[in-house]
């Protein structure tokens, strides 16, 4: 039920529904119970993508349980679980990234799948009894950040293109970016823009 829908909406009982939860779970404990191929370590930009989707999903996850926000908790879990066999393929498995990975993934599953999380907790992580009692992870604001981002590019109030920039790039680095576009500039036909506005992490405006 926690899946369907937000808690004060309610939702009617379907036991059909509960077919994707159960995968879910097998699939989690699939995770932490299967003995993976020995492979090489992983890269450091393979161990950089998964401590960023871990942080990530941590904040955003503190953020619904605080707000009740169930369905969103568990479809997070179910995107970072994704992230988590990628980096395993990859061989993230052994490293430290990997560690932190698995117990703050426990500790946030914890409160809406107990009995799993306490298992895995304490027989697969050999952590100490109980997961229940342990510390609320924090959230790594820098290991969150994303290190590229994609923005709009308005021309006259209409979406004509996206441009993928530096997280921290600067005014005058995502206008030039804007720009440099060949669909803006298709679209510009030779003229300059009247105004070019920037929305810093939101969207570049072009006024014709």
């Amino acid at each position: 039920l926690m899946f369907f829908a937000r808690w004060e909406m309610g939702a009617p009982w379907d036991s059909h529904g509960i077919e994707g939860t159960a995968r879910w779970m097998r699939r989690v404990w699939t995770l932490f119970t299967d003995r993976p191929e020995d492979k090489p370590l992983g890269s450091p930009e393979t161990l950089k993508v998964l401590r960023r989707k871990v942080h990530q999903t941590l904040k955003r996850v503190t953020h619904d349980f605080e707000n009740f926000e169930f369905n969103t908790i568990i479809s997070s879990l179910m995107e970072l679980l994704n992230e988590m066999y990628r980096a395993r393929e990859a061989g993230a498995v052994g490293t430290p990234e990997w560690d932190e990975a698995t117990e703050i993934y426990l500790k946030m599953l914890a409160p809406v799948a107990p009995h799993i999380s306490e298992e895995l907790w304490t027989n697969q992580l050999g952590k100490p009894y109980s997961i229940h009692q342990q510390m609320w992870p924090a959230v790594d604001e820098e290991a969150a950040k994303e290190d590229v981002i994609e923005l709009p590019v308005q021309i006259n109030g209409k979406v004509r293109d996206r441009i993928t920039i530096p997280a921290d790039a600067d005014e005058e680095t995502i206008k030039s970016a804007a720009l440099a576009s060949e669909v803006v500039q298709k679209y510009l036909d030779g003229k300059e823009p009247k105004k070019v506005i920037v929305a810093k992490g939101r969207l570049v405006s072009l006024v014709v």
